[in-house]
């Protein structure tokens, strides 16, 4: 009798009580593509569709000890990283993951929130960059967060190709800098990596205000896509479409008071059986 394994993706993140972001998105999002979604929680915070309003830090070493415990027993095929709010976390975090190099990991460096309010102690973005960049196959700023890394405005997408190519020399193996802030009809993701190869996603902007999760939702897509099999611009691509396609599906939503989530669920897959 054949015996079979679940591709499991591990999110390395804060959570959020309200359901739209951090490991709850990351969980909506692996389930949603057929994986088996395990964590390691690095804060608990208190928001809402409203926004962030509190935050309480998981002790470094039990951060720690919930990555050892997953990788070590459950064996993820790749890793997602969101909210690391404090130097000694990212040093912490680093130092586990670097005994498991041959795991994709997918680095989404969360920074300010969707209503503009810094999530991390400014010291920790230089420890970010040291310690979590090189260990990372994938980068994902935001514009804001870009914009800090890069350390210049952004305003266009020759300014993102620009910001792309400051933070690829933070020792990155690549960067997608993510373009849904930019005003218009059009959105621009535009990829980096360190051979130099360069891409522009492009997807067409929805008109609603539940976007919340989403940077955290691509990250995950990515992950769990990378888990399946697919090369790291396939990945893209794909998640790409997920994640259109579930702001489309959640668009007309009203989920709270302020920015509500993603449809995660349009048309969840089952979980996948890898033959062992």
């Amino acid at each position: 009798m054949s015996k079979y394994k679940y591709p499991v993706v591990l999110s390395i993140a804060g959570s959020d009580s309200g359901g739209g972001a951090g490991i709850q998105a990351d969980l909506k999002t692996i389930s949603a593509l057929g994986c088996f979604g395990a964590t390691a929680i690095t804060a608990v915070t208190i928001q809402n569709t409203l926004g962030v309003s509190g935050t309480h830090p998981i002790p470094v070493e039990v951060v720690k000890a919930q990555i050892k415990a997953v990788m070590d027993d459950l064996k993820p095929l790749a890793v997602k990283i969101g909210m690391v709010h404090s130097t000694d976390l990212a040093i912490a975090i680093a130092s586990v993951l670097k005994n498991y190099l041959d795991i994709p990991i997918i680095f989404d460096p969360v920074m300010v929130a969707t209503s503009g309010q810094h999530l991390i102690e400014s010291d920790t973005v230089t420890t970010l960059k040291k310690e979590l960049f090189p260990i990372a196959k994938l980068v994902t700023p935001n514009l804001d967060e870009a914009a800090i890394l890069a350390q210049m405005e952004i305003n266009t997408i020759d300014d993102m190709k620009k910001a792309a190519q400051r933070i690829m020399q933070y020792g990155c193996n690549a960067v997608l800098v993510k373009g849904g802030h930019l005003k218009g009809p059009n959105l621009c993701d535009v990829y980096l990596d360190k051979t130099g190869e360069q891409h522009i996603f492009r997807t067409s902007a929805i008109n609603t205000i539940n976007t919340h999760g989403t940077g955290c939702s691509l990250s995950s897509a990515i992950a769990s896509y990378l888990a399946l099999g697919d090369d790291l611009i396939t990945s893209i691509s794909k998640s790409k479409a997920y994640i259109q396609q579930a702001i489309e599906h959640g668009r007309d939503v009203k989920t709270g008071q302020g920015h509500g989530p993603l449809n995660h669920f349009f048309d969840p897959q089952k979980l996948v059986k890898f033959e062992l």
